[in-house]
């Protein structure tokens, strides 16, 4: 791989680098020929361009979700000007096959790239920041959920007891 000027250029910063590196020293960015048109490039090609190496690392992890796919695009495309890699998987229990662009999705991020995802997302305000109090109990949440099938129970024995005890004392 060889030009005329022996020379890559990053086409994020504009820096300079010798033909035996493969990435800019400073942003990280895939580097290219210098003074080359690169044409036609496929959208896949330009999206893996933005892709910062250190931010696609580990195990994907959740950092959003979305209403339905265009929304979730809408935050893979915030995510990956940032250069932090993402994909859609849909939720589960929301698979729709006739409607295959509704449904909720879970936007995902390698492990490494989640604080900056997590960053973005909360600039966007698209998630809201952790409570610094640690997570409340809200009504409806899991751990009250056996609670009020307990108390329903209960209540539903309660009043089943009372009126068969009424119709037996208006029969006698």
């Amino acid at each position: 791989m060889s030009t005329g000027s022996g020379q890559l250029v990053c086409p994020g910063c504009g820096a300079t680098a010798p033909v035996s590196e493969r990435f800019c020293p400073d942003c990280k960015l895939p580097l290219v020929l210098d003074g080359e048109e690169l044409g036609d490039v496929s959208e896949r090609h330009e999206r893996a361009r933005k892709i910062k190496p250190q931010l696609s690392e580990g195990d994907l992890v959740k950092v959003a979700w979305a209403r339905n796919q265009v929304e979730g695009e809408f935050i893979q495309g915030l995510l990956l000007e940032e250069g932090v890699p993402s994909m859609l998987r849909r939720s589960a229990g929301f698979d729709v096959p006739d409607f295959l662009a509704a449904g909720p999705r879970d936007v995902l991020v390698p492990r490494s790239g989640e604080a900056t995802a997590r960053e973005v997302l909360l600039e966007a305000e698209i998630i809201a920041p952790p409570d610094p109090r640690g997570p409340k109990r809200v009504a409806g949440q899991r751990n009250s959920v056996p609670v009020r099938v307990f108390a329903t129970v209960l209540l539903v024995i309660a009043a089943a007891s009372a009126l068969i005890w009424l119709v037996y004392e208006v029969a006698r």
